[in-house]
């Protein structure tokens, strides 16, 4: 009787070992792009809400040029580098849509007016998407009105930065032209009491005069 013989093979499959260092590559792999992922990510976020930031600056200036948004109330000699960024109380009042063109009455002491981004009725500092405007008149001309004309000078904050208690961040605060507005571009979440966007334009609910405008530019020279 023939008895076959059995043969095995040099090949059962990956050892321990080989799956080890299988994993190990995977993880050094994974280590290795993970920071580029969260970079990505984190960009696309800062970038939506200076964005957002922008659309509601833009917004917010249609709406007091058209007079459906009533002028700010803060009204000063101080150029927007030196008007002072809001102080946060740990509390947002704002209107809802039965008032959308109203400003916020808490915090006080500055003209802040609610854009609303999301399903939330109105602006809390708990949206990740919601915007508040700080917004003042600048004219230096002595007794000046809205009438006459005025430089309009606006930041926009996150809306959850108004969670805090603190005076949050402006532009040349320490009086060496140091930019703090966030870019587009970043690392992390972005400096939340930051301003997203700053920006100065002109209203005039009539037709301006050459002379409205040298007291606003601060003179003119014939």
């Amino acid at each position: 009787m023939a008895i076959s013989k059995i043969t095995q093979s040099n090949q059962r499959g990956f050892t321990i070992i080989e799956s080890l260092i299988a994993l190990l590559v995977v993880s050094i792999l994974l280590a290795a792009i993970a920071p580029v992922i969260t970079l990505a990510v984190a960009t696309r976020v800062q970038s939506r809400q200076v964005e957002l930031a922008s659309q509601a600056a833009r917004t917010y200036i249609d709406g007091v040029r058209t007079g459906k948004i009533d002028a700010p109330t803060s009204t000063g000699s101080d150029t927007l580098n030196a008007y002072t960024a809001p102080t946060t109380t740990g509390t947002l009042t704002c209107p809802t849509s039965t008032n959308p063109n109203a400003y916020c009455t808490a915090p006080t002491g500055t003209s802040l007016y609610c854009v609303n981004f999301d399903s939330t009725d109105g602006c809390q500092n708990s949206s990740l998407t919601d915007m508040v405007i700080q917004a003042f008149r600048y004219n230096p001309t002595s007794g000046s009105t809205a009438a006459n004309g005025y430089s309009l000078g606006i930041r926009v904050y996150r809306a959850d930065a108004f969670k805090l208690s603190t005076t949050l961040s402006r532009n040349n605060a320490g009086g060496n032209n140091e930019k703090v507005t966030q870019n587009s571009f970043t690392g992390g979440a972005g400096q939340r009491t930051s301003p997203l966007v700053e920006m100065i334009t002109d209203i005039n609910e009539t037709v301006p005069k050459y002379n409205d405008l040298c007291d606003r530019l601060g003179g003119c020279n014939n």
